[in-house]
């Protein structure tokens, strides 16, 4: 990047974040603990823009799993996921600050799949309603873009996989590789690999791996995306 420390990072220790800075290590990117930059307070994040002056500003920052802890811990989710991205949007819009926000693929209903940008919303769980409720404040400011991700660990953790749930998993690293052909974007963009099972997913990587059907209405059984956007941009 041709201006030193232009981009902000938030979430730098998740697993997405630990991936990126491994990759990208050489770039000149700021990854602000949360003692340095708190989300939850919109004076925090305002001094930390004002010191900084950065042009970007990537969110990747949220409470995400367990699932159930946006059951248990509701006003946290809440704190974290919808009022800190407030912030954050509140805090880029008085800089004209660029801001990308990670999003997620359960904000689409999860039945029919190969849903798009313009598909209709609903989702699935509290965890996608607070993800959601992150992008309603994101969609008003202008300049920025929403990435609605559906992305795993490598390699894959699990034994065993399910063969009846479809999704579009990919690699973090495989979006780490491709994420500055898109930051300069703006509106929506579905990200993701393959439609296909999750079976079909681990056991290009895992010859060893079990199948296994899920039971429960604990996870959205078709949450796929048309991602063909993405892969024009890549």
């Amino acid at each position: 990047m041709k201006k030193k420390n232009n981009i902000i990072f938030t979430g730098g220790s998740g697993k997405f974040g630990k991936v990126f800075r491994r990759i990208h290590q050489n770039k000149e990117i700021l990854y602000p603990a949360s003692n340095q930059l708190d989300i939850k307070n919109y004076k925090s994040i305002k001094k930390y823009l004002s010191k900084f002056k950065p042009k970007y500003f990537v969110h990747t920052a949220a409470l995400s799993r367990p699932m159930d802890i946006h059951n248990k811990n509701l006003v946290s989710s809440i704190e974290t996921n919808i009022v800190g991205t407030c912030n954050v949007v509140r805090a880029c819009s008085e800089r004209n600050i660029k801001l990308i926000y990670f999003s997620s693929n359960y904000v689409y209903p999860a039945k029919k799949g190969y849903y798009d940008e313009k598909s209709a919303v609903l989702p699935f769980n509290n965890y996608a309603w607070s993800k959601l409720g992150g992008e309603a404040a994101v969609q008003m400011y202008k300049n920025s873009l929403i990435l609605r991700i559906c992305m795993t660990e490598k390699p894959f953790l699990y034994k065993k996989a399910y063969a009846n749930l479809k999704t579009n998993f990919m690699f973090h690293e495989d979006l780490a590789k491709v994420f500055f052909k898109l930051i300069n974007k703006k509106g929506i963009i579905n990200i993701g690999g393959k439609s296909q099972s999750v079976y079909g997913f681990a056991k290009k990587y895992n010859k060893y791996v079990k199948k296994n059907k899920l039971n429960t209405n604990s996870l959205p059984l078709n949450s796929t995306m048309n991602v063909s956007k993405f892969r024009k941009l890549i």
